[in-house]
């Protein structure tokens, strides 16, 4: 595990030094982030809207036909206790407070089941197909004390942490509903804190997730947790890295092809009056116009330079007898 643990530590440090983002790539992935969180995170726990649907609700308003109300709250209150989270990526982890977390579960559960949002369960519970016997309700205040001043001075690695307070949280159950979403918002929450990426428990992954949370809990390893939890970092810190990757490429490859009209005519040995005229014969192509109004031109026009000089001087062909060579 030490090992998954280092080769996340070096993504991570290969993702710090394309810092700062552009505002673009930030905003794409916040986004993307929110949707899919609150898509996988929702889905885990039954909701039945797909990705799409979710994204509809969240960014447009837009009532499902055919999904119940409680449905469209929660994709709602999910994605505003995202938002809730990344608002709070700055404060240091030992100011994180039973009021915070508190304030974290009221917005998951607000006007679905308000008489218990916010609030630590006062009756006993039972995870639905589990023989996992969860605390007395009499003991949940005490093992939330606890479970804050673990959080608090932990010096663990900031994944393994993240990942151990789910488990933790999950564990001790402290509401009568809505556990799940505000562990794995907490984890999240530890992870950007510390400049990781949030971690995605696919809907896929749900019957190994909660599979592994359950051998835990029931006395066995929780390796097979703990290796589902870094995958989901590592993937995470994967789609950071390839989009960059992609936006760089993207920008080499634009900074490669387009070239000024005084560019090309350096790169050609023509003047710049001759090629601006055969632009306007059109021998030559203009791929687009900079924000400065500047004609810019790819690199296979350097070709297509070359071969009318060549055509003009060892053919003696006219321009508009080249414009029909080139077709």
């Amino acid at each position: 595990m030490n090992d998954i643990l280092s080769s996340l530590e070096n993504k991570k440090q290969q993702l710090e030094r394309h810092l700062p983002l552009s505002p673009d790539l930030l905003e794409n992935l916040h986004d993307w982030f929110k949707i899919e969180l609150t898509f996988t995170s929702n889905a885990i726990e039954g909701n039945t809207l797909s990705r799409a649907e979710t994204a509809l609700v969240v960014e447009k308003g837009i009532t499902v036909d055919g999904k119940t109300i409680v449905e469209h709250l929660e994709a709602i209150n999910h994605a505003q206790a995202f938002e809730w989270v990344v608002q709070h990526i700055h404060t240091p982890k030992n100011q994180i407070t039973l009021q915070l977390l508190l304030e974290l579960h009221q917005l998951i559960l607000q006007k679905i089941n308000d008489t218990q949002a916010g609030r630590f369960r006062t009756v006993p519970v039972r995870i639905a197909g589990s023989s996992v016997i969860l605390p007395n309700p009499s003991k949940v205040p005490v093992l939330m004390e606890q479970f804050i001043d673990w959080l608090q001075t932990s010096e663990d690695h900031p994944v393994k942490l993240a990942a151990e307070a789910h488990y933790r949280l999950v564990s001790i159950h402290p509401f009568v509903d809505g556990n799940g979403r505000t562990a794995r918002l907490l984890m999240n929450l530890l992870l950007m804190q510390a400049k990781f990426p949030p971690a995605i428990i696919r809907k896929e992954d749900r019957r190994s997730y909660i599979a592994s949370i359950e051998k835990g809990q029931l006395g066995g390893s929780l390796n097979d947790y703990y290796a589902l939890q870094y995958s989901a970092v590592d993937r995470s810190l994967d789609m950071y890295l390839d989009s960059l990757e992609e936006k760089e490429q993207k920008s080499s490859l634009q900074q490669q092809e387009l070239l000024k009209i005084g560019q090309l005519a350096k790169l050609t040995g023509e003047t710049t009056p001759t090629l601006r005229h055969w632009t306007n014969e059109g021998l030559l192509k203009v791929a687009e116009l900079s924000k400065g109004g500047y004609q810019l031109y790819t690199q296979d026009q350097i070709d297509i330079v070359k071969t009318i000089r060549t055509l003009q001087e060892s053919e003696r062909l006219t321009l508009a007898e080249i414009r029909l060579r080139l077709g």
